[in-house]
């Protein structure tokens, strides 16, 4: 026996629409919505519906009823209220094992509804196809949308609530194999629905806070504090897992990719040409040094290894890129992920040869390349479009996140200053702008060595300056002599610089800002370099 029967027996009346369960939809995706009312009907349910989906449901000879019929109110203001009336939350918020509800439902006519069917505006993507409204983003803000989403979702003992198109199939097939949904299924879809109105907000939030250009300048006052320029007082996140992974970090976890909603990722677009299911670290790894190879505007290659850059060069080729950036340390590119900024080419495929790689990522490859890259049977061959810029960096602590805004890594600039009496050549310039991009991609502390748009000595990770810098000079092995040195902080003492001296480096870049700069410049005067003190230090934990 449908509950809808249960319902109007207990109140004592008969229903207008008839002594069967009915259905609303009022979706702005009107995708298989027409196949999903259709099997409804077969099934012997009665249908509800909103002008637009009435309307398409009509065209497909399906008897509906529109909400205007049963409300006895159209659509009003242009638009903006179409379902808000107690014939319609009533009939989904009803509990129909309360008396007084029952005795509410019978005084004012409310017949009850078993299943709601719904899904939003489309807020924060294109206006262009918008139907409703004057086009802005302000009209793009759903209200009767997300109240009869949330009141299903609440009432989810007795009503279902759709808002996936994805979930009509099974949806149908369970009523059909047992004449309901259970209670599992229905709980299912709830929370479904409340993630559905959850990143609806959270759109909606961050448009609040900038993305919107009429509001972009505006300033926001929280608790008499100006936020402009600043942090937002809030952040709200909705993530959706899109991606299983082959396994987290270790073999033994379990990893997966989610994404914000509403946002678009490269990760989405890219396209994966062969090689094994990607892992978290693949994905970690790919994403650094996918990012760190846009940053050149020549022919690049970046080696990234551990979350690290292990190599990194430009040349005048994609090919001639590759094997400078392997040869800046070959033993730590074992095992690495390649990214380059240009088509990948036969010839760059075969000079990767024998060298075991876990992923390749470029914007093309010819045909050749893939063929050759096909006989690497684990190698993940990934296509890809750029990244986009990030609107925030967070990281997980105890009961929340530390947030902080990009690294923004600037190049030369009248805020860079010599401060040594030898002042830098042109090519030296060069080298020292270079190292300092690299360098700024390193886990702290971080000291790079590089020479001619390439890198030679990257020492990473150290709990103090002076180690980076003697495993940077090591792995040099004095192939930076006459390069640059980078440090991503200053020199706390003399004897970093001492170190980098060791590699035979000509000139030093470096924030500045210790309070023994004047030994450290006079160490350098000693020494006969050049140094570069930038006034911006880039930590990265």
């Amino acid at each position: 026996m449908w509950v809808a029967d249960i319902w109007r027996r207990a109140a004592g009346h008969l229903s207008t629409l008839g002594a069967v369960p009915t259905a609303l939809l009022s979706v702005y995706d009107k995708s298989g919505v027409v196949d999903f009312a259709r099997s409804l009907r077969e099934l012997g349910w009665s249908i509800v519906s909103s002008g637009g989906t009435a309307k398409v449901i009509a065209a497909e000879g399906i008897d509906v009823t529109d909400v205007a019929d049963l409300t006895g109110v159209p659509a009003i203001l242009s638009h903006r209220v179409v379902t808000l009336h107690p014939k319609v939350h009533g009939g989904i918020l009803a509990d129909p094992t309360d008396a007084e509800h029952l005795s509410d439902m019978a005084e004012y006519g409310i017949e009850p509804i078993s299943l709601v069917v719904g899904n939003l505006y489309p807020f924060g993507q294109g206006l262009d196809d918008f139907q409703h409204g004057s086009g802005s983003a302000v009209e793009m803000i759903d209200i009767g949308g997300p109240a009869m989403v949330r009141a299903a979702a609440k009432n989810h003992a007795h009503v279902a609530v759709i808002v996936d198109p994805k979930s009509y199939d099974p949806v149908i097939a369970e009523l059909r194999a047992d004449g309901a949904l259970s209670a599992n299924t229905k709980r299912r879809l709830a929370r479904a629905a409340f993630a559905h109105t959850a990143a609806y907000d959270a759109a909606i939030v961050t448009w609040f806070d900038g993305n919107d250009p009429d509001v972009a300048d505006e300033t926001v006052e929280v608790n008499d504090v100006d936020t402009a320029g600043a942090l937002p007082a809030s952040i709200h996140l909705a993530l959706s897992n899109v991606q299983s992974l082959r396994y987290g970090e270790n073999p033994h976890q379990e990893g997966a990719r989610y994404r914000q909603a509403g946002a678009t990722s490269w990760w989405d677009s890219m396209t994966q040409y062969g090689g094994k299911e990607l892992s978290y670290l693949n994905l970690y790894d790919t994403e650094a040094a996918w990012r760190l190879v846009q940053r050149f505007d020549g022919p690049a290659c970046v080696i990234v290894k551990h979350a690290n850059p292990c190599g990194v060069a430009i040349a005048d080729d994609i090919t001639t890129a590759y094997i400078r950036a392997n040869a800046c340390d070959p033993v730590s590119a074992f095992g690495g992920v390649v990214a380059v900024n240009r088509t990948v080419t036969n010839e760059m495929a075969i000079a990767l040869g024998d060298v075991f790689t876990e992923v390749v990522v470029a914007p093309g490859f010819d045909d050749d390349a893939l063929a050759t890259f096909a006989k690497k049977k684990n190698l993940r061959v990934i296509a890809a479009n750029a990244p986009s810029p990030l609107p925030f960096d967070v990281r997980p602590i105890d009961g929340g996140l530390l947030v902080q805004q990009p690294d923004p890594v600037a190049g030369r600039s009248d805020d860079w200053r010599v401060v040594t009496n030898l002042q830098p050549t042109e090519n030296q310039w060069v080298d020292m702008e270079f190292a300092w991009t690299v360098c700024a991609a390193v886990t702290s502390n971080a000291i790079v060595y590089t020479k001619d748009r390439q890198a030679f000595g990257i020492g990473a990770g150290q709990q103090n300056r002076l180690d980076s810098a003697r495993i940077a000079t090591a792995r040099a092995d004095g192939r930076a002599s006459g390069g640059a040195c980078a440090s991503d902080a200053f020199f706390p003492f003399r004897d970093g610089l001492d170190a980098a001296v060791e590699a035979g480096v000509s000139c030093v870049i470096q924030p500045g800002g210790s309070m023994r700069d004047d030994e450290v410049i006079a160490a350098a005067n000693e020494h006969g370099l050049a140094m570069v003190f930038t006034g911006q230090r880039h930590f990265r934990h």
